[in-house]
């Protein structure tokens, strides 16, 4: 029996002077997705095993996937989603910055182009940028944008919105 893809991920989020909300999310690396843009945009995240600590998991895809370690602090539990494809995606919000022109990303690899027999290395994320969230609606997976919704009622709840 297939065991069930799971994926653990981290939503940096920051709030401006105006308390006008950004959220950071990554577009994927290859060749695949160049042509792209929106409602292929995701949560940094990556899958992980059934003995992982889920949020343990979603600090390391972080750190892999942009090339520095989460920030420090409160992390908001934003609950799982489940993608189109069946993968469920658990994530966590966290409060910080990150400079997107740092981001460096782990690489995989792949047969490409297609039924060449070459295979060549790409970022598992080819950017990360910050967007307020109207904008990260239209570029996220669709599947993905309950996280923002989740993100802005739990600083809503707070006061912080």
């Amino acid at each position: 029996m297939a065991r069930s893809r799971v994926s653990a991920g981290l939503l940096l989020y920051r709030l401006g002077p105006g308390g006008g909300l950004e959220v950071l999310i990554a577009f994927p690396g290859g060749p695949i997705f160049a042509r792209r843009d929106e409602g292929y945009w995701t949560v940094p995240k990556g899958e992980y095993e059934p003995e992982e600590e889920p949020l343990s998991a979603a600090c390391r895809e972080f750190a892999e996937e942009l090339g520095s370690a989460p920030p420090e602090g409160e992390r908001i539990d934003l609950g799982s989603i489940t993608q189109k494809g069946g993968k469920v995606v658990r994530a966590w919000a966290l409060e910080g910055d990150l400079d997107t022109s740092t981001v460096v990303s782990n690489e995989f690899e792949m047969e490409w182009p297609p039924r060449s027999g070459t295979r060549a290395r790409f970022p598992e994320i080819a950017r990360a940028e910050w967007f307020a969230p109207e904008e990260a609606r239209r570029k996220l997976k669709a599947a993905q944008v309950p996280f923002l919704d989740r993100l802005e009622a739990a600083l809503r709840s707070a006061g912080r919105l």
